[in-house]
């Protein structure tokens, strides 16, 4: 789409796009009316009757598992034990809240924006999408969240309970507290939680209108000049709908303002803990209003020498000051701000909004789950080919929900193939297709990637260290999916044809990551939901083709799910078609 030149130019555009809005809001109002309630009473009462439900057995087996576990210290097991019935006792009431807001929430906004997407570009037939998306499907997701929330009560909550009573190694030791410190931590979090709540609930109100003011600007602007998120046809109605809900934009920042300051003022106590001082609580008190208004200032692009002292509530960083070996370090760094700012303090450079075609080159967090599916759906065919998958493995996952080898291994395999195949080409990020690397610059700006990228780059280096030959890589497929791979001598007889114990020990070590990596995923409530429904496709697939004989009854279950669309449209679909053309073409095997 081209920018209008000129003031008529951009009126006409202004003008234009007023009806053109104002339709698509009635509408897709009007289905929010209609089919809101109906979405909203599945999230409510689905969900709340699940975690209801399971919640006697939640209350018991949390306290099982805090008095059972060795993580855990005496003194610190008795805190949690007398701390821990009021957020148990709390949980049912904050279940039926949450399900009634996230409810609304859902039922409202989806087929709102459903609405608003039908007339996308590259959208045929926008008529007939602008009336019926947004209906079915809505009601449809609806469900996939109470399942998904029932996946996360059911499986993944006593997966974490499971990794707490577990053993712990020979070189940790179990955490725990120490009554000396508690007093003077407990002082201090007394004194920052009404000075932090009072202090940053004030600059969020005083700095409030200037965020209201300034963000009806900058949107008005783009509006009229058709710049940012007004560039691109698909974003118009959003960006039009966000000018007219910035007020609750701005309300829900203070909102939780009010909300974080508490969470400032109990971290003030553990700094106070942490650092066996009660003056440095007290520094982090005021550094926590500090830090706040720094970032409100930059949020707003507001001077920043109205900016509240910054005390160091750190002994490390106090130390380091008086020393000097941060100097040459902070000269570093802010001789370029220097420059090119006129003075020594660093802050953001003033940047007009992105449009909606330089937004979406960061890959979403969708598109890579999305690759992980495709990727294990890839190599699970050929893993069953070659009988490293059995169909006692599908049967046992599909009827129990259980099997380490389909829902770990293989996923695990997955992983190293592309870390394998990075460390090969020399790439600085992973290299998920033959034209798309992941490196930080796209990677999901999401706080559950962020957690696995890090470790992923840092194994990669590994692999590219350890120099695999394609015989070594060949065997590890097998390796990885039959083996236990707990210490060298467990390769002895496999075949590898490397007998350096270092190397088997190192590549064991990186398995072992893996599969760590993988654990932690499969406690995502969509993982369980998907990868059944991948097993389930990939179970029919192999006894269509005759690969394999299957159970009777187990295949007369996937043919039922089947029958019903569960995995027609929830399993194969999701993995086989990527979310974005981006991602359409990977091939990870």
């Amino acid at each position: 789409m081209q920018v209008p030149v000129g003031f008529l130019g951009k009126l006409w555009s202004f003008v234009s796009f007023l009806p053109f809005f104002i339709l698509l809001l009635l509408l897709g109002s009007v289905k929010a009316v209609l089919i809101g309630p109906v979405a909203a009473a599945i999230v409510f009462f689905g969900n709340s009757a699940v975690i209801i439900g399971l919640w006697p057995a939640h209350f018991i087996w949390t306290y099982y598992c805090v008095l059972k576990t060795e993580r855990i210290g005496l003194v610190l097991k008795i805190f949690i034990g007398i701390l821990l019935p009021l957020p148990l006792l709390l949980l049912p009431v904050l279940a039926i809240l949450g399900s009634l807001l996230g409810g609304i929430g859902y039922g409202v906004f989806v087929p709102l924006m459903a609405t608003f997407e039908a007339v996308g570009e590259g959208v045929t037939d926008k008529l007939v999408h602008c009336f019926m998306d947004g209906t079915a499907s809505t009601i449809a997701g609806a469900c996939t969240v109470v399942r998904d929330v029932t996946d996360f009560c059911f499986h993944s909550y006593f997966s974490f309970m499971d990794d707490l009573i577990e053993k712990m190694g020979e070189d940790e030791t179990p955490l725990d507290i120490k009554l000396s410190y508690l007093p003077r931590s407990a002082l201090v979090a007394f004194v920052a939680v009404p000075v932090d709540v009072l202090m940053i609930s004030a600059v969020a109100l005083w700095k409030s209108p200037c965020m209201l003011l300034k963000g009806w600007q900058r949107l008005c602007e783009d509006l009229v000049g058709r710049e940012g998120p007004f560039l691109e046809t698909v974003c118009v109605p959003f960006a039009g709908l966000a000018i007219i809900l910035w007020p609750l934009a701005v309300i829900g920042g203070v909102i939780a303002s009010f909300f974080s300051s508490f969470l400032f003022g109990f971290r003030a106590g553990l700094i106070a803990y942490q650092e066996a001082s009660f003056q440095m609580g007290l520094a982090y008190m005021i550094s926590a209003v500090a830090i706040f208004d720094e970032y409100t200032n930059d949020l707003l692009y507001l001077r920043e020498g109205s900016c509240l002292p910054r005390p160091k509530y750190r002994k490390e960083d106090i130390q380091q000051c008086e020393t000097g070996q941060n100097k040459e370090r902070y000269n570093i760094t802010t001789e370029p701000a220097a420059r090119q700012h006129g003075h020594h303090k660093h802050r953001r450079a003033l940047q007009r909004s992105k449009t909606f075609m330089q937004t979406i080159q960061r890959l979403r967090p969708i598109q890579i789950w999305d690759w992980f599916f495709r990727s294990c759906e890839l190599n699970g065919r050929i893993l069953l080919s070659e009988g490293l998958i059995t169909a006692e493995d599908m049967e046992e996952y599909i009827t129990k929900g259980k099997g380490k080898k389909l829902s770990i291994k293989l996923p695990a395999w997955c992983i190293l193939q592309c870390l394998l195949r990075s460390a090969k080409s020399d790439s600085h990020g992973l290299l998920i297709s033959d034209n798309v690397e992941v490196t930080n610059f796209n990677w999901p700006k999401d706080k559950v990637f962020d957690w696995m990228l890090g470790p992923l780059l840092v194994i990669k280096e590994q692999m590219k260290n350890l120099d695999i030959n394609e015989d070594e890589e060949m065997c590890l497929r097998k390796l990885i999916m039959t083996n236990k791979n707990e210490k060298p001598s467990d390769w002895d007889d496999s075949g590898f044809p490397m007998d350096d114990n270092i190397k088997r020990g190192q590549l064991q070590a990186i398995i072992r990551r893996l599969q760590g990596i993988v654990a932690n995923m499969t406690r995502v409530p969509s993982f369980r939901r998907r990868f059944i429904n991948l097993v389930k496709a990939l179970y029919l697939e192999a006894i269509e083709a005759g690969a394999i004989d299957g159970s009777r009854d187990v295949k007369r279950r996937v043919k039922a799910d089947v029958a019903s669309g569960k995995i027609g449209e929830e399993g194969t679909s999701d993995v086989a078609g990527s979310s974005d053309h981006t991602l359409g073409n990977i091939d990870m095997v």
